[in-house]
């Protein structure tokens, strides 16, 4: 029998999952982000608007001569995220995989500046620091007990005909 935590853990799994096969959607399959520049536009408008420092030398002198590398890197990442926490495969791989990637997008664009109090780098963070966190929770957990493709394969007609639900019918 699973819990209720249980349950809704696995359904903000499967639509973190499905959020981020979204966000691969236009990536993958349209090349304006891979090859058309798309991935570079988002570099440089995250330099002019709110990288922390210690992030524009890597953005910089890394991250931008090899863009178009990194930019399919990016676009099949969060394919493979997205389709790694709607079916429950390598859910703790994925969701590390997942909370690198927003802390660097976390570091890469949401600086408030030097002179913000400490409370509004919470509040600058929250696009990417929430699912960081919703990352973090699947890694630690047990994300794919319930409603994955690991879950179905364990299960054998015999056991349906013996759980609790059936028995009540």
């Amino acid at each position: 029998m699973h819990t209720t935590s249980a349950r809704s853990l696995t359904a903000l799994r499967i639509t973190v999952g499905c959020v981020f096969l979204i966000f691969a959607e236009y990536k993958v399959f349209g090349m304006q982000f891979t090859t058309g520049g798309g991935f570079q536009y988002w570099i440089n408008l995250f330099l002019h608007g709110g990288t922390y420092p210690f992030m524009v030398p890597v953005l910089k002198n890394f991250v931008l001569p090899h863009a178009t590398l990194i930019a399919f890197v990016v676009a099949y990442g969060e394919l493979a995220i997205g389709l790694s926490l709607v079916s429950g495969i390598a859910v703790r791989l994925a969701s590390v995989c997942g909370m690198v990637y927003m802390l660097a997008l976390l570091f890469s664009s949401n600086y408030p500046g030097s002179n913000a109090p400490f409370w509004q780098y919470f509040g600058a963070s929250l696009e990417h620091s929430v699912l960081a966190l919703c990352f973090g929770a699947f890694a630690m957990t047990n994300p794919e007990e319930l409603w994955s493709f690991h879950s179905l394969l364990r299960r054998s007609p015999l056991d349906e005909k013996s759980s609790p639900e059936s028995l009540a019918d």
